[in-house]
């Protein structure tokens, strides 16, 4: 059988190859790994490339000549890279020093039902720059550039960082997970993140290696990316790992660089101890320990039971210049809320004033206050508290008063005592000798509370129970009488009992 023998010329980028007696055609596209987690470095230029070939061959036997074009591949100016990484403060700006920080790949804990503990480091493909042809090892991205897990940065990086994960070990299938971790220097007022990574489909493009994947945050602290979905502080969706940037915030810094404690409450009172009837001075102090202002500030303040809420006392200033102050009362819950923006370094201060009742000596004492703000440039959120200070509630004059109890009766066998059959007089009025006026309830009875002790009268208005007259008394003269005379124990009790009977109603003898 003769076979065929055919010219075929290619032609590639301006230039030509001819080779003979080639009966079949083979591409071979040889696909490095993709970078999950990688910097676009603006400064670099890089050569716009127009990939595309054009061929023609020639049948030696027949002299019929063949040509062709293939589709045109636009290659972008920077390469096929996911998302780009990069440490910032909570203002978004570089940290003054990258020393001693790292960044690793996790892969999550198998053994672990939450997802969100660590497990092994995941194994990454060796990189290398510059690329060495010839030793199967792919060509790498800075800063990372031979692919190290974790990768220790520097200041040179200014932030950077990058992975290469490798789609040839299913590393960038729909559906796997990562655990990025951040780690700070060693004995460092840094402290660690944790960013959740779940690979999504892929989008369809170049070689289908355009990576999407969703970023939670599971430290709870915020995250943020340039053109990702904002789904929440802590959830972003990033469509587009290629051109699209991840930028985990160096959140809990210390002096001043979000700090773990960005506003600091500290609750003080103009005493230390008091009892029913004194007024007690609160103040709340506010101090910005962060790098930005701090605004929509709330301050949530509980107070004891017994403690009366004065609201006219409230006054409020930063830095010696009033603030304006607004209140919202929920029982004994206080919200404080001000427009004023607290500045770097400063500090909100708010006093007011809460009377003490004579409940307060049932109560605790113990005064509870959280605050509640927002950075002013962007808008993440911080709090501190509780904030508390204690009390002694000392009883004063009311430790050893008194109560006086008793009850108007309709007493229909003149002993003064109530028995069965024998119903209490509602709104029925007993004027103690202070001027005090005392109602009785539905059933007959009064009593009242915090009296001093020592000898106390109390009379029974007839007018307040029209229809009746004073029941008289055959067992005991002296209470033959409009009024009672009780002698008060401190801490005691006594009583005060008035019989009466209706008036028509003759008294046998």
């Amino acid at each position: 059988m003769r076979r065929r023998k055919k010219q075929l010329q290619i032609k590639y980028g301006g230039s030509s190859v001819r080779r003979i007696a080639t009966t079949l055609l083979v591409a071979t596209i040889l696909q490095n790994p993709i970078s999950a987690f990688a910097q676009i470095d603006n400064k670099v230029s890089r050569p716009e490339i127009n990939n595309q070939a054009t061929f023609t061959y020639t049948d030696t036997d027949s002299q019929f000549k063949f040509q062709g074009i293939s589709s045109k591949l636009d290659a972008s100016p920077e390469p096929l890279v996911d998302p780009l990484g990069r440490i910032l403060d909570c203002g978004g700006n570089v940290l003054p020093d990258y020393r001693g920080f790292s960044v690793a790949v996790y892969e999550p804990n198998p053994n672990d039902p939450t997802g969100t503990e660590l497990g092994r480091l995941v194994d990454l493909t060796p990189t290398e720059i510059p690329d060495i042809e010839g030793n199967r090892v792919p060509r790498g991205l800075e800063p990372n550039s031979d692919n190290s897990n974790p990768f220790l940065l520097t200041n040179a990086d200014n932030g950077f960082y990058n992975f290469l994960l490798d789609p040839n070990q299913g590393q960038t299938n729909a559906g796997k997970t990562y655990i990025l971790v951040v780690n700070p220097p060693t004995n460092s007022i840094y402290t660690q993140r944790r960013v959740k990574l779940e690979i999504s489909q892929p989008t369809g493009g170049i070689q289908n290696n355009i990576v999407r994947y969703t970023a939670t945050s599971i430290d709870g602290q915020p995250i943020s990316t340039r053109g990702g979905i904002q789904l929440s502080q802590n959830v972003v969706f990033v469509p587009d790992a290629e051109r699209i940037g991840l930028d985990l915030l160096a959140f809990q810094f210390d002096l001043g660089l979000c700090q773990a404690q960005q506003v600091q409450i500290i609750k003080t009172a103009d005493r230390a101890t008091a009892e029913p009837g004194d007024t007690v001075i609160y103040r709340l102090s506010l101090r910005n320990l962060g790098d930005s202002g701090l605004d929509n500030v709330l301050v949530t303040d509980t107070l004891p039971l017994g403690f009366k809420f004065l609201s006219n006392s409230i006054r409020g200033e930063i830095d010696g210049q009033p603030v304006i102050l607004t209140t919202e009362r929920n029982g004994n819950t206080i919200n404080f809320r001000t427009n004023a923006v607290i500045p770097r370094d400063k500090v909100l201060n708010i006093a007011y004033g809460a009377q003490l009742t004579s409940d307060a000596i049932r109560g605790t004492g113990r005064n509870v206050a959280i605050v509640n703000a927002q950075r002013s440039d962007n808008d993440f959120a911080v709090k501190d508290g509780p904030a508390t200070h204690q009390l002694k509630i000392r009883p004063g004059i009311t430790s050893d008063c008194g109560t006086i109890i008793g009850r108007v009766f309709e007493d229909k066998n003149f002993d003064g005592e109530q028995q069965t059959g024998e119903p209490g007089i509602s709104n029925a009025v007993v004027m103690l000798q202070d001027g005090n006026r005392i109602t009785t309830d539905k059933n007959g009875l009064f009593s009242v509370a915090n009296v001093l002790p020592g000898k106390h009268t109390g009379v029974l208005d007839l007018s307040s129970v029209p229809g009746y007259k004073l029941a008289p008394n055959h067992k005991f003269k002296e209470r033959n009488s409009q009024s009672r005379l009780v002698n008060l124990a401190p801490g005691g009790m006594a009583r005060m009992n008035f019989a009466v009977t209706h008036a028509a109603e003759e008294v046998k003898k």
